[in-house]
């Protein structure tokens, strides 16, 4: 025997499974893993061999308490780069890359690196958590 729905109970239950995928996302873990791509170790000494710290604070880098640019201490755990580019492992690697490329006006400089540089340094910002 065929029911009807009404369309607020349609209403309700698309609203209740937009809900549960979005939560769902919740709690991935992918941007949480260590990035296979580089070597954190050495992503650390890339961060002081280019003087991150002279803009951003970061932790166990000696002198890099800079405030020009953001606190750098929670990175692993931020969902955004700049306020607006999704936080993965392609989007940062192409941020520290050429950060103007990627959001014209930003204070942040093209330092010159290479690709097998930024994926280091990419590696050791997702431990900063």
């Amino acid at each position: 025997m065929p029911t009807s729905l009404s369309r607020s109970s349609i209403a309700r239950g698309a609203l209740v499974l937009t809900c549960a995928g979005l939560l769902a996302g919740c709690g991935d873990d992918d941007n949480r893993k260590p990035y296979v791509g580089g070597d954190a170790k050495i992503g650390k000494q890339l961060v002081t061999q280019y003087q991150c710290g002279a803009c951003h604070k970061i932790p166990d880098v000696p002198g890099a308490g800079g405030e020009a640019g953001p606190d750098l201490e929670k990175f692993g755990r931020l969902s955004y780069i700049a306020g607006g580019i999704p936080n993965v492992p392609p989007r940062l690697v192409a941020w520290l890359l050429d950060p103007p490329a990627l959001k014209p006006g930003t204070a942040m400089p093209n330092v010159g690196l290479t690709e097998q540089e930024a994926r280091h340094m990419t590696a050791f910002l997702y431990t900063l958590r």
